[in-house]
């Protein structure tokens, strides 16, 4: 298949490696970025790729917590376009679904607008003329829950936490919309993801020349640094780099039981136009 210099840019910036090495690898994954990625990474060493930087789709999450912090409720609201998701009528409208959902802890999409939230979003696309969608929308609840949505309103964080205080959940709320982790604890991370990490690390150039029992020394090495960069519990905090999470829950007498992530337009993918291209097809038309 032919493969267009968009994937290679894209591959590019996830990999940082040569043009020609990504059209090649694009090539030989038949366009599939991710395989493609999973095969680089096998053939050179390389750490795990960056994640695409653009998002997918516009609009924001809100959230709204329990003032006895018993629970919160999230919702992603979507846009075409980050101007819509900036008007004060798209504002409005996402305050009144967090509100539905907050009152009712919904979870079902479908049902919560159903009525009169699903009238005041016809209006609302009808007034700016972009499509207008409730995504998602998550509950948590437990003895000590709060959240960190960050300034732009794009990324926010749930933490559940047994014991500690509010601050403490804000907190690392907050490290969990800066540093993503996969998981809470190590422990937690799924097997399948634990023996494809191992069969990319296995496949590495560097193991080709070491014995078995070497080799299975050294990769267990590199999955453990892999799991402790990816659970929130053993990641520095980022407002004290000397701590790791788990420790700072510790110290204010807590430990972290959950935590929900959630990036708008994860997921969604989004077909790009070349409007130039468009505009001449339709003139030559």
């Amino acid at each position: 298949m032919a493969i267009s210099a968009k994937l290679v840019k894209e591959l590019r910036d996830r990999t940082g490696l040569g043009m020609m090495e990504c059209k090649k690898s694009l090539a030989a994954a038949d366009g599939d970025i991710d395989k493609a990625i999973e095969e680089l990474r096998k053939a050179s060493g390389m750490k795990a790729a960056k994640k695409a930087s653009r998002t997918a789709a516009d609009g924001i999450v809100v959230i709204k917590v329990a003032d006895d912090n018993s629970y919160a409720v999230a919702v992603e609201v979507n846009s075409e376009t980050d101007f819509a998701a900036r008007d004060e009528g798209f504002l409005a409208f996402t305050r009144l679904v967090s509100e539905a959902a907050f009152e009712a802890k919904a979870t079902d999409v479908a049902a919560l607008m159903n009525g009169e939230l699903e009238n005041a979003r016809e209006a609302l696309v009808q007034k700016i003329g972009e499509n207008i969608t409730v995504r998602r929308a998550f509950l948590v609840e437990g003895a000590m829950v709060a959240a960190y949505v960050h300034s732009n309103s794009k990324i926010a964080a749930i933490v559940e936490l047994d014991g500690g205080d509010a601050d403490v959940a804000k907190d690392i709320a907050m490290h969990v919309t800066a540093v993503n982790p996969q998981v809470v604890s190590k422990e937690d991370m799924p097997a399948d993801v634990v023996a494809k990490e191992k069969d990319i690390i296995m496949a590495q150039p560097d193991m080709a020349s070491k014995p078995a029992e070497i080799a299975e020394k050294m990769a267990t090495g590199r999955i453990n640094k892999f799991l402790a960069e990816n659970s929130l519990v053993e990641q520095a905090f980022v407002k004290n780099p000397e701590l790791k999470v788990g420790q700072f829950a510790k110290n204010a007498g807590a430990t972290v039981k959950s935590f929900t992530r959630i990036e708008v337009g994860e997921g969604i993918a989004v077909e790009e136009v070349d409007f130039a291209a468009e505009v001449a097809a339709q003139l030559k038309g």
